[in-house]
């Protein structure tokens, strides 16, 4: 049975609102091993601009379909990539839930990253909307499907981190 955001408990709110806070603690904390564990095995991450998504186009930016290419993105961050310091900062905002059944929550976000280079004034990455299906493991809430869509025409500097 499907249910509509104002007939969604407020316990089931706080949790989905702690799911996206934590994420973003975990991101802009630069925690890759805790970023992996908020996606279920079968998970499907994307980050991906608003006319891609808007025109059903399976090209993505940043593209995970799984545990294993979700944990592969967090090694090669920490283990091989070489790229300039930086810090982020995810503001998240308008939380939503589309729908809640027994096997899914279908929720959305807003977010802006600011990230910060050492020798630079902090500048605005990325702005866009989050569309995500949440499920239930072992108590906790992960993301099954993560799509990070980006409102701006193309990414202003290397893509790093996970959005």
């Amino acid at each position: 049975m499907q249910i509509k955001e104002h007939n969604v408990s407020a316990q089931l709110k706080e949790a989905v609102r702690d799911l996206y806070d934590d994420y973003a603690q975990a991101v802009d904390a630069e925690q890759l091993d805790r970023w992996i564990g908020f996606f279920s095995d079968d998970a499907v991450y994307r980050v991906i601009a608003r006319e891609s998504h808007s025109l059903g186009l399976p090209h993505a930016t940043i593209y995970c379909e799984g545990i294993g290419m979700i944990r592969d993105r967090a090694n090669m961050l920490q283990k091989v990539a070489v790229f300039e310091p930086r810090v982020l900062r995810h503001f998240i905002t308008g939380v939503r839930i589309q729908s809640a059944s027994a096997d899914c929550i279908v929720a959305s976000a807003n977010f802006l990253i600011i990230e910060s280079l050492f020798d630079a004034e902090p500048v605005l990455l990325m702005v866009g909307q989050y569309q995500d299906e949440i499920i239930s493991r072992e108590g906790d809430l992960c993301f099954r499907k993560r799509d990070a869509i980006y409102d701006q025409y193309r990414v202003r500097t290397t893509l790093v981190m996970p959005v």
